[in-house]
């Protein structure tokens, strides 16, 4: 189980917001932005953390976006069969807010009747920054159910909460969950508060944006990043793969496009009038550091690191011996050190295309080696099975109508060359990597500028905030190769879905 402090949260957005403004006339700051990851917060009736854990601990009162406790809840959601599950892919993910409120009031009834406000993180956000109880269109229509859209039976949809047994979430116009919503790029309530003024240094009033979550924050924040023709500058032809602890992949369209397995198609969820949907790894950059840090050779490497004079990140390292192995062997890529070294990467379940939180990691040329070369091998097999299941999501996604001919990346992954290159050349697709250094806070910052109505809009705001970036172009001497090592993913996926119907009768 995973569980933070909101309080906690709080307390460093402001230490760091204060650190920020320091020195600074606070007029220049003419708007502010939120994001954050999509985690449960828990308020009591007098908006105090509210335990989400066994323990009663008032401090843990964020059920973390990736937290998985609530699985039979979900699979209790999916068996109902309703309508809004199509717009989850016709699969609502245990990583999603109703699930973990229902196993909240199944397992911690004492809590559940405690409860008077539950938020998204980045709706919390807003609301510390300016008392509003104001939710995000983003947060309520991605992970709560929301429907938003040109329909008449748009909303919450009140036969869902009474058929998944939250019926009492219904109750004064969703008083708990949120019933005023903006879309991304709104003023939230009337700016910052006196209170929260005071607590980081600005002008009470400054406008703040309605929140966005981090994964769409990035691709507001790139989605529009500008390189050369070989990347369409059409909006609905790039997809953005915001990659870090997890990796989301991010698509946008004029029209709803539905893809089984795929979260959405989202209306004005991300970028306003445009229909977003979310593919994504659970487990990404947070797989690549499990398995370098369980690899018996990775102490002894980290201590090498921990000599030397230059600071460097531990991928940087193992990328440096990569290419020395390679030549050592004569081989022309770094690729072909896998040729007979596979891994599925779902050591956290399948998010998209396949939506199933049960699939487990897999890994085929293990032996007896336990050396440096070893932990090199199984480093780049793991990064090419993220990029072969980035595959499988873009294929999925086009045989339902998406057209991707362009990928921009952002998020910690974005700064490993392996990572970024091996995606280019599995994908067959260029992509732009940003100048900016943190696109999700950019894509924060163009939220803000659109709240203070500094631009337009903020597609309007996109267009010049994005700015430029380099472009990575897929090797094709290696094309044949990722070929036959996807062939061998699929059949690495195929072996477990056998081998589960084998011992299905002891689960």
């Amino acid at each position: 189980m995973y569980e933070q402090s909101s309080d906690d949260i709080w307390t460093l957005c402001v230490k760091v917001i204060k650190e920020i403004v320091n020195g600074i006339d606070p007029k220049m700051v003419l708007g502010i932005g939120f994001d954050a990851t999509c985690s449960l917060v828990a308020l009591d009736k007098e908006f105090k953390p509210l335990s989400v854990s066994k323990s009663e601990n008032s401090n843990r009162n964020i059920i973390l976006w990736m937290d998985h406790r609530a699985v039979n809840e979900a699979n209790f959601i999916n068996k109902t069969g309703h309508e809004v599950l199509k717009y989850v892919g016709n699969n609502i993910s245990l990583e999603m807010e109703p699930p973990k409120l229902l196993w909240m009031k199944k397992n911690l009834p004492n809590q559940w009747k405690k409860a008077g406000c539950f938020f998204d993180l980045p709706d919390f956000l807003t609301w510390k920054a300016t008392g509003s109880l104001q939710r995000s269109l983003c947060s309520l229509v991605c992970k709560w159910t929301y429907i938003a859209g040109k329909t008449e039976s748009g909303g919450w949809q009140n036969d869902f909460w009474r058929q998944i047994g939250l019926e009492e979430l219904i109750l004064e116009n969703y008083g708990k969950i949120g019933s005023n919503v903006l879309s991304p790029g709104e003023l939230c309530g009337k700016g910052l508060s006196v209170t929260a003024a005071e607590e980081i240094g600005l002008i009470p009033g400054t406008p703040v944006s309605a929140s966005i979550i981090d994964a769409h924050a990035g691709g507001l924040g790139v989605l529009l990043c500008k390189d050369s023709e070989d990347c369409t500058e059409s909006l609905d032809k790039r997809m953005a793969l915001i990659c870090g602890t997890s990796t989301c992949h991010m698509k946008v369209n004029k029209d709803p496009i539905f893809t089984p397995g795929v979260w959405g198609p989202y209306y004005s969820a991300m970028v306003p009038g445009y229909w977003c949907s979310e593919a994504g790894q659970s487990a990404a950059g947070a797989l690549l550091d499990h398995v370098i840090n369980s690899h018996p050779a990775s102490n002894l490497l980290k201590q090498r690191i921990l000599k030397c004079e230059e600071k460097r990140h531990i991928t940087d390292v193992l990328n440096e011996i990569a290419e020395k192995i390679k030549e050592k062997k004569g081989i022309q890529s770094i690729s072909l050190l896998t040729v007979d070294y596979h891994v599925y990467p779902d050591y956290h379940g399948n998010r998209s295309p396949l939506a199933n939180p049960d699939l487990k990691g897999m890994v085929c040329g293990l032996t007896l080696s336990s050396d440096e070369e070893d932990l090199v091998k199984h480093y780049v097999a793991t990064v090419q099975s993220l990029a072969y299941s980035t595959k499988h999501i873009i294929k999925a996604l086009e045989d339902k109508g998406h057209i991707i001919n362009c990928l921009l990346v952002c998020g910690g992954l974005s700064k490993n060359p392996l990572y970024v290159q091996m995606h280019a050349d599995v994908t067959g697709l260029p992509i732009i990597i940003p100048n900016c250094s943190e696109p999700v806070l950019l894509g924060c910052a163009i939220l803000a500028a659109s709240a203070a109505k500094y631009y337009s809009s903020v597609e309007a705001a996109m267009e010049v905030m994005c700015g430029n970036g380099v472009i990575v172009k897929p090797n094709t001497f290696d094309k044949k190769y990722h070929e036959q090592k996807y062939i061998a993913f699929q059949k690495l996926l195929h072996c477990q879905e056998e081998i589960k119907k084998t011992m299905n009768e002891f689960y």
